[in-house]
């Protein structure tokens, strides 16, 4: 499988250890750790309650400046926990403490870990409070809401990609994939207002505690960096992304009660999954073999039905 996207700047201990000693002192002498390092940011821990999120390339600069515009609003009127920037960090030209040439912040950190790793049973846990967080987010959105021409936007625009990512032999399960993405690319647009979206809702987004005893539970919901507007459906495709079909159900069911959505709405969320579970497919690194697994279980999920 494809390897990460090679970073444009590295980011280690030092770096951002640096960056603190110059820009935020106070939090300097803290334990710092690298947590994650994902195709865009790399996450270090710092401390016990907080966390560090760096770009380490030129295209994930402009995502976490919509974090630390947008998700500060937005975090007060949600009923889930969202790492909302508690401090922002500058780019710097190396004049005061190591270069680095885009916007960071510190944000919070949450414990638990991320729902990928829960059994899908046991996710049932996840499903009232996901449900809540949807309905709350999904409000229309100001006119200067960031734009992302991958996420929001009307099955057509995305049609063209998905079929080709699921042309060959790389994608198991292709042909059904393919064959059910054509019907639902046909469904009916979104002819609503624009609602608030988090863009890339699928369970490495999540934080989950329990879950194996017993159901999990949402601790959080993380990485706001496809933050945008558009159709709901986009969103709502974590029903097949994050739940068995009982989930699903349950989820779709208190979605449903809490925002009237229609079933036009449920068929495009089922396409952007089909969509997702594509994307994960093809292109998930051997590095991130998570994310693999993600693409499997939503493949199955799709396939499965409603």
């Amino acid at each position: 499988m494809p390897a990460l996207p090679p970073a444009e700047v590295d980011v280690t201990v030092d770096l951002a250890r640096g960056l603190l000693a110059a820009q935020h002192p106070d939090l300097a002498e803290r334990p710092l750790v690298v947590a994650a390092h994902g195709w865009d940011n790399v996450v270090l821990r710092l401390g016990d309650d907080l966390a560090l999120r760096l770009p380490r390339r030129a295209a994930a600069a402009e995502l976490v400046r919509h974090e630390l515009e947008w998700l500060p609003r937005l975090a007060p009127r949600l009923p889930v926990p969202v790492p909302a920037p508690l401090r922002a960090g500058r780019p710097s030209d190396g004049s005061r403490g190591p270069a680095y040439p885009w916007a960071w912040s510190v944000v919070p950190w949450f414990d638990g870990r991320p729902a990928w790793a829960v059994p899908p049973a046991a996710r049932s846990g996840l499903v009232a409070s996901l449900a809540r967080f949807v309905a709350a987010l999904h409000r229309p959105a100001p006119a200067d809401a960031p734009a992302n021409p991958f996420r929001g936007v009307a099955l057509g625009e995305r049609d063209a990609a998905v079929r080709a990512r699921l042309r060959g032999d790389d994608v198991p399960g292709a042909a059904a994939l393919l064959a059910l993405w054509a019907r639902l690319v046909e469904t009916p647009a979104w002819d609503g207002p624009a609602v608030w979206l988090h863009g890339d809702l699928h369970p490495a987004n999540l934080v989950a505690t329990g879950g194996d005893a017993r159901p999990a539970t949402l601790a959080a919901v993380v990485d706001f960096g496809d933050l945008t507007a558009g159709d709901p459906a986009t969103d709502l495709a974590t029903a097949w992304l994050t739940f068995d079909g009982p989930g699903r159900a349950v989820f779709r069911r208190r979605v449903t009660a809490a925002c009237g959505t229609d079933d036009a709405t449920w068929d495009r969320a089922r396409a952007w999954a089909v969509a997702l579970a594509a994307m994960l497919l093809r292109h998930s690194a051997d590095e991130a073999p998570h994310l693999r697994a993600m693409g499997e279980h939503a493949r199955d999920q799709v396939l499965a039905g409603t």
